[in-house]
């Protein structure tokens, strides 16, 4: 073997050695150099409130309210309509005497106005001519009957006399008929007629004063009587809020008069039509009138929708107000309660909504400021 073979030879060999070495003691240092075992520590949860004798506290179990979409819009009281009733008169002629005005409560058959009438008087003219005219075709039929008997005319002739007085009669029926239409007495002969109340109510329209004019055609009523127990309120909603409201639905009405007392209505018609310049629809609400509403008073109406969105519930004081969130305690067991945050809403009646954080039909402490008082001590 050369020289330079054994060298080779040697070199290799010296060469595996220290390969062999060094993966040794990398073996060696990873196992001396690994972490010991951790010794985690967990905090204590700062929500959990043990508290002693946890029976000491009332428990709540919430409850479950749906909050309907509100609307809230303006209208006027009205008269109902089917209970309004027109005074009129068929006679012409001129108002001699005024005896109710407008706002007055009359009752049916009280004397509302006098008015002096020449139809009055020509249908008087016409009842006597007719009257005379009866009378003589009577006694015409008496003499032909008479002669008739006696055989002294013909059949015809006392056909022609029975029709005569039938006639005569039947103008005399017209002439006393078109006298009580026009609102007098046929048998008391006066140029004056009375116009009574047709009903019992409150005149709410007059469009007559003392020595006018009255004309029995193209003449607004005289007045008009509405009987005020029932009323309309007439809201106008808008078009983005129509689809909230439907007839049938309850209407809560509070008069502008009258705070803080609401009455129920109920809504019987939503106008078909729309304004086209504030975009509403006229909505009309039936009531009755505890004997304070008047028309023409604004009203303040609120409509509620069909579906809402469901809230749990739970007593005012069962929520605690802290570092600007609210709070309440569920109940963990083991004489131990959760420090819950809960989303409050709006308060009613002592109940205050949960909008997030818990469900109906969990049960919270009762008064969370004296629990949160206790934990603290």
């Amino acid at each position: 073997m050369t020289r330079t073979g054994l060298l080779a030879g040697g070199l290799t060999i010296i060469i595996g050695l220290v390969g062999t070495g060094c993966g040794s003691h990398e073996k060696v240092d990873a196992a001396a150099g690994a972490p010991p075992a951790a010794n985690v520590e967990t905090e204590p949860d700062l929500n959990i409130v043990k508290v002693d004798r946890p029976e000491r506290f009332k428990l709540a179990t919430a409850g479950r309210r749906e909050d309907l979409p509100q609307i809230d819009v303006t209208g006027v009281v009205n008269p109902d309509i089917e209970k309004s009733i027109p005074v009129i008169s068929l006679a012409s002629g001129r108002v001699v005497g005024i005896y109710a005005k407008l706002g007055d409560d009359v009752a049916k058959g009280q004397l509302l106005l006098k008015v002096y009438s020449p139809d009055i008087s020509n249908g008087f003219q016409t009842l006597r001519q007719a009257q005379a005219d009866e009378a003589l075709a009577q006694k015409q039929l008496e003499r032909a009957r008479l002669l008739y008997d006696k055989g002294a005319i013909s059949l015809n002739d006392l056909q022609v006399a029975e029709d005569t007085e039938a006639k005569a009669k039947a103008t005399l029926d017209a002439a006393v008929h078109a006298i009580r239409i026009l609102g007098g007495d046929p048998s008391h002969e006066d140029p004056v007629i009375n116009i009574d109340a047709p009903v019992s109510g409150t005149i709410v329209e007059q469009n007559i004063t003392a020595a006018a004019s009255v004309q029995s055609n193209n003449q607004p009523n005289l007045f008009t009587i509405a009987n005020l127990s029932v009323v309309w309120v007439i809201c106008n909603v808008y078009e983005n809020d129509l689809p909230e409201v439907r007839v049938g639905d309850p209407a809560d009405i509070e008069l502008n008069a009258y705070r803080g007392r609401t009455f129920r209505g109920r809504v019987i018609n939503i106008g078909k039509v729309l304004d086209a310049t504030i975009r509403t629809a006229p909505v009309r609400v039936v009531l009755n009138n505890p004997g304070i509403m008047r028309a023409g008073m604004f009203v303040t109406a609120t409509f509620y929708g069909q579906h809402g969105r469901a809230y749990a519930t739970v007593p005012s004081g069962a929520v605690l107000h802290l570092h600007d969130r609210d709070w309440v305690f569920v109940p963990a067991g083991q004489g131990q309660f959760r420090r819950t945050e809960v989303s409050a809403g709006k308060i009613v009646d002592g109940a205050q909504d949960i909008t997030s954080g818990i469900s109906p039909g969990q049960q919270v402490a009762a008064d969370a400021l004296a629990l949160s008082a206790e934990s603290e001590q």
